[in-house]
């Protein structure tokens, strides 16, 4: 018997997109989901626009081009967050790395468990990278850090993705991000092979 609500397969990897940032600017419904299947199994993402219009049209163009597909949670700290959003082949990495988006203004939204938002560096400069929030990470509110999502199911997955390596260097043994992003997935396979994958990554509804 089929599925009354199958699963939407998730956009190809090689899709072309993939190294045209530029052209992935669809504006996202105001509220969708995006299922992650991954080595731990599977969680949910809930995302609203109206959190952060900016950060939710992003993160809707990088689950349909298949941005997110066969990559690492590849900065895990018990207690804080889990980061992930850097793709495995250097070629594309190159292309997003400065594809940068404005920053969204606080609406209300707080760093709380189970909620999402971009790492970044510092004003203006989110491209790829999330972290799902472990903790009660709220002082991050005021610092820019504006949630667009947050995971309403496989919250006990979330928590169950490898954290043994820690933080990146020189506060942990993980893996160096400029590695990553020059290296690819080979680096990390080779050297964490701990780390927990996301397989793919799909809409839902």
């Amino acid at each position: 018997m089929t599925s009354a609500n199958p699963k939407k397969p998730a956009a190809p990897a090689n899709s072309a997109a993939l190294l045209a940032p530029e052209k992935a600017v669809e504006q996202a419904p105001k509220t969708f989901k995006a299922r992650f299947t991954t080595t731990k199994g599977d969680f949910v993402i809930e995302v609203h626009r109206d959190w952060s219009p900016r950060g939710a049209d992003r993160f809707y163009n990088l689950v349909k081009t298949g941005y997110l597909n066969d990559t690492a949670f590849f900065r895990a700290v018990d207690g804080f967050m889990v980061q992930f959003g850097i793709n495995g082949d250097p070629k594309v990495n190159a292309k997003w790395r400065e594809a940068r988006i404005q920053d969204d203004a606080s609406t209300g939204q707080s760093n709380t468990p189970g909620m999402v938002t971009y790492a970044m560096g510092g004003p203006n400069s989110r491209t790829t990278q999330l972290f799902i929030n472990y903790g009660d990470n709220s002082r991050l509110d005021s610092m820019g850090f504006t949630p667009f999502g947050k995971v309403v199911q496989g919250m006990d997955v979330v928590k169950s993705l490898y954290t043994g390596y820690g933080d990146a260097p020189p506060h942990g043994m993980g893996p160096d991000q400029f590695r990553i992003q020059a290296e690819g997935s080979a680096y990390l396979k080779k050297d964490f092979p701990k780390l927990d994958w996301i397989k793919s990554v799909h809409l839902e509804g």
